[in-house]
């Protein structure tokens, strides 16, 4: 049993909008600083790409958490494996994330961060299934909506494979 990935988006459809989604980012935190949270693993790739197109200052974290339950369900149960290394108080948080579907994990950490007393938070996205929300969760950058297919590349795996192609495919599992 092998798998086929058919192109989505292509590398350069991927590249213009995470440009665009830097220039607005830039354009609303103009004189301030950007304190960006990345949910690890896959968030790495657009979170870097992104922030090398930010203007203003900004200071890159990194989160890692993980949803109990079986794979059919989660528990809703969130477990933070890796914190941040710095406070959040008083600063502009925006938390990026590869893939936004159900937004349990993403209401949780907006919840829990702002325990932490940020001057503000803001949510990132690439790619986005709003046809998966079971969470009512407010994205502030989104760069695509997607249908509800399972999606590779830039960073999303399946089974820890695919990370790193340069752009977003459909996996069908042959």
């Amino acid at each position: 049993m092998g798998e086929r990935i058919d192109i989505m988006l292509d590398e350069e459809e991927v590249n213009e909008k995470i440009k665009e989604l830097g220039k607005k980012i830039s354009h609303d935190y103009a004189g301030k600083e950007v304190y960006m949270v990345c949910i690890l693993k896959g968030a790495s790739f657009f979170a870097c790409e992104l922030a090398k197109r930010i203007t203003v200052p900004v200071y890159l974290d990194f989160m890692s958490v993980s949803s109990y339950g079986n794979e059919a369900k989660s528990s809703g149960v969130v477990k933070i494996i890796k914190d941040l290394d710095a406070p959040l108080e008083g600063r502009n948080v925006i938390i990026v994330e590869d893939i936004i579907d159900t937004g349990n994990t993403l209401s949780y950490l907006v919840d829990t961060l702002r325990q932490r007393n940020p001057e503000s938070i803001a949510l990132c996205t690439l790619l986005d299934k709003p046809d998966r929300r079971v969470t009512d969760i407010s994205v502030d950058y989104t760069g695509f909506q997607i249908p509800d297919e399972f999606v590779v590349g830039y960073g999303l795996d399946y089974g820890q494979k695919y990370r790193n192609l340069p752009y977003i495919g459909i996996v069908h599992i042959d």
